[in-house]
């Protein structure tokens, strides 16, 4: 007797999927960090917090000297990071232009 898979259980996605479904949707992290600019964090802090530091970028580097499969990961974090500081920035800038009412 043969049973049939049950629909409503998902099968676990693999490390690599799960990895990958969290670099999708920058516009969700800059708005976390948007909402901690709204609550009073500095602008200037936020944004260290989401650049990947010059330090870090150089062991990355040399860690993918080392481990080639390692390179298209960091390049991968490093465009989304930098996304993501482009979209908080955007939102920052929009919040500090006076509005006009018309």
């Amino acid at each position: 007797m043969q049973t049939e898979p049950n629909p409503t259980i998902q099968s676990a996605a693999s490390p690599a999927e799960e990895t990958n479904h969290d670099f999708d949707f920058p516009q969700r992290e800059a708005a976390f960090f948007y909402g901690l600019f709204l609550r009073g964090h500095s602008a200037e802090d936020l944004r260290r917090d989401i650049e990947v530091p010059q330090a870090v970028l150089l062991k990355w580097h040399r860690e993918a000297e080392r481990e080639p499969m390692l390179r298209d990961v960091f390049t991968r974090i490093v465009e989304y990071r930098r996304h993501v500081l482009a979209i908080f920035v955007a939102l920052v800038d929009t919040e500090s232009r006076p509005q006009r009412v018309q």
